[in-house]
């Protein structure tokens, strides 16, 4: 059996943790924080803003070649005000010597553009070793600053903490530990663990069917094997463990589908971007904004902004 290295599929783990992350977002409030039940009126439900949070940190800041799972998220507190959240994830270990100021410029945006004080949480998810922060300060004279924000690091909970919380985030944050290990485990070890995981968080009895089945669509693609005899044997497991209510072949059927959304979802973030690159060309050089807005297809309040 193959244990070299397992060339991962096309999707990115940056990508498949933002999704995942939407799609549990509520449990992500409620992993965060003890007293989120008190806080949240979660019944009211969630706005995501890609569109503010693009405008503000333009993939061209990025990495080349990577993108970073960011998230900006509306919620309603049980006060009835309405509160952001600006939730940055570091994949995979990256220590960047500027990484707290940039945090600081992200959260300074949001609140220099729509007036809107930010609730800032990083969660990082490289190895035990990854260099962190919470903080951003600095001093001069009698001029000093310090910035804070919410820090949590993958492995600041151990395995069985997280299986006995009892929460579908933790199952996340179980993966990402296990992930890590992926070229470094026979591939056996690895496809035990993934179970481990699947059968957690269907033993918990409180999620639908449909949130079970995202969540078995993330993990076997984020803990990925190569191995056809191990994926049909995690097939048929997940199969008997949930008494025939869930067939891992419909779940292949639904990742084919959206890994199709997500091409075409790429190519249209592709255009708006472009659009918007040009538009802010034209903008300096001092053309209406009426003009732009038919030549780019942007609203004039959009380019406004720009």
């Amino acid at each position: 059996m193959n244990t070299g290295k397992r060339l991962k599929p096309t999707k990115k783990n940056d990508e498949l943790l933002k999704a995942i992350f939407e799609d549990n977002f509520p449990d992500f409030l409620r992993f965060m924080y003890i007293e989120a039940e008190d806080i949240f009126d979660l019944d009211r439900g969630l706005t995501f803003m890609d569109k503010e949070l693009l405008e503000i940190i333009p993939d061209r800041e990025r990495k080349k070649g990577k993108r970073v799972a960011d998230l900006l998220v509306k919620v309603f507190l049980k006060d009835g005000r309405e509160k952001w959240i600006l939730v940055h994830t570091e994949i995979e270990g990256g220590s960047d010597d500027r990484f707290s100021h940039r945090i600081f410029e992200y959260h300074y945006r949001i609140l220099d553009r729509y007036r809107v004080p930010v609730e800032t949480i990083v969660v990082f998810t490289g190895s035990r070793s990854q260099r962190r922060s919470d903080e951003y300060k600095y001093s001069v004279f009698r001029t000093s600053f310090e910035f804070r924000y919410l820090s949590y690091q993958i492995f600041d909970h151990q395995e069985s903490e997280l299986l006995a919380m009892n929460n579908i985030f933790a199952y996340i944050v179980l993966a990402c530990q296990k992930a890590l290990d992926e070229n470094k485990l026979p591939e056996e070890e690895l496809a035990e663990e993934r179970s481990t995981i699947a059968r957690a968080l269907i033993e918990t009895n409180k999620y639908s069917k449909d949130r079970i089945m995202s969540f078995l669509v993330f993990l076997k693609s984020f803990l990925f094997i190569r191995d056809k005899d191990l994926n049909s044997n995690f097939d048929q497991y997940i199969y008997q463990v949930t008494g025939g209510t869930i067939q891992m072949g419909v779940i292949e059927t639904i990742k084919r589908q959206e890994r199709e959304k997500g091409i075409e979802k790429g190519k249209a973030d592709g255009e708006r971007e472009k659009a918007i690159a040009i538009a802010l060309e034209f903008k300096k050089m001092g053309l209406p904004l009426a003009d732009i807005a038919k030549g780019t297809g942007l609203t004039i309040e959009e380019i406004d902004k720009l």
